[in-house]
């Protein structure tokens, strides 16, 4: 038989079919380590499982897909819903559930997750945190300069031509004449300038925390991704932002991306055919794939454009044939990408 799971916060919905598609049984379960064992020994009343279907398994059907492929059951990703069954049939968990068993019997979906159980998993959630701490002290940063644009004169003009670090420390001095604003009310100019000392020295204080913790870190990551990849943060234009950024896009199951080609096609510079009719033998620029890996891929291939002896020669003599600067970056990403995959850990040739 082959299961089928509709993933949700707080529940996932089983339904299990056979080899002909015929629907044998469904079952709600609660999304916890409790739940995903009987949802397990439910599927396994039924007969021999083939292979069980997952939905999100980056979100919600992580925990399960990862139980799951630790009891030894094969795990498919299925985050494609079938648009057409949809439409025709409607929508609910046991449809969706139902459909997911279907797209793993007829092998629309054969992707295996990622396993999100190693040391790779551990970069992927310390990226992420970074992420985000850069993201909120860019903000505190523009809502700290905002409040000093706008402050009162004899303020602002004193802090107006300062560099960046060096208006946060300032910031980090100003003493407000007192926190309690509501005695400065008969004042309004003594308030103005006692609130906007206050707000320009609490943003600073933010900033700096902010700081620190992406300081922090950077170095965790950069120490993870050098152990774990050594070969590839060598690599000429890569380092260890860059190598995090194709390490997390593989996963710690690196095994499961079969071939360079299918690593290019993850990370969208797989050219895709664009023919029909008499116009043959043509192709279109790939939008598929992983994103932030392409534009890893991208920044890789403008470093050495500037900076790597043998790319720059490539690029004069493919700029001789004609080539645009568009289509010589393209394929030295596809380059790049075969480059890549075969310094990545586990799986190098």
């Amino acid at each position: 038989m082959i299961g089928g799971v509709d993933t949700h916060k707080n529940t996932h919905y089983a339904a299990a079919i056979d080899s002909q598609g015929r629907l044998l049984g469904h079952r709600e379960f609660p999304a916890t380590g409790t739940g995903y064992a009987a949802l397990r020994a439910w599927m396994r009343g039924y007969g021999e499982v083939s292979s069980i279907g997952v939905e999100s398994t980056g979100s919600f059907g992580a925990a399960l897909a990862r139980e799951l492929t630790r009891n030894g059951e094969k795990v498919v990703e299925v985050n494609r819903p079938n648009r057409l069954a949809r439409r025709m049939d409607g929508k609910s968990d046991r449809l969706d559930a139902e459909q997911v068993a279907r797209a793993v019997l007829g092998e629309t979906s054969t992707a295996v997750p990622k396993s999100k159980s190693g040391v790779v998993e551990v970069i992927r959630t310390l990226r992420v945190t970074r992420s985000s701490a850069v993201k909120a002290r860019s903000q505190a940063m523009n809502t700290l300069f905002g409040v000093m644009i706008g402050a009162p004169s004899q303020l602002r003009d004193e802090l107006v031509g300062l560099t960046k670090r060096t208006l946060v420390n300032r910031c980090l001095r100003l003493r407000p004449e007192t926190e309690d604003l509501l005695s400065l009310v008969a004042d309004p100019d003594r308030m103005h300038i006692a609130a906007t000392k206050l707000s320009l020295r609490d943003l600073a204080r933010r900033w700096k925390t902010l700081d620190e913790e992406v300081k922090q870190l950077s170095v965790q990551i950069a120490a993870l991704v050098t152990e774990v990849a050594p070969q590839l943060v060598e690599l000429h234009g890569v380092g260890t932002e860059l190598a995090g950024q194709f390490l997390v896009t593989v996963g710690d199951n690196a095994s499961r991306i079969h071939s360079e080609a299918a690593f290019a096609k993850l990370c969208g510079v797989a050219p895709q055919p664009a023919s029909s009719g008499r116009t043959t033998g043509r192709h279109r620029l790939s939008r598929s794939g992983d994103r932030a890996a392409n534009s890893a891929l991208y920044i890789v291939a403008i470093v050495r454009m500037r900076r790597h002896e043998a790319t720059r020669a490539y690029v004069e003599r493919r700029t001789a044939e004609g080539l645009s600067k568009r289509e010589i970056i393209r394929c030295l990403k596809r380059f790049i990408a075969r480059e890549i995959y075969a310094n990545l850990p586990q799986i190098a040739t």
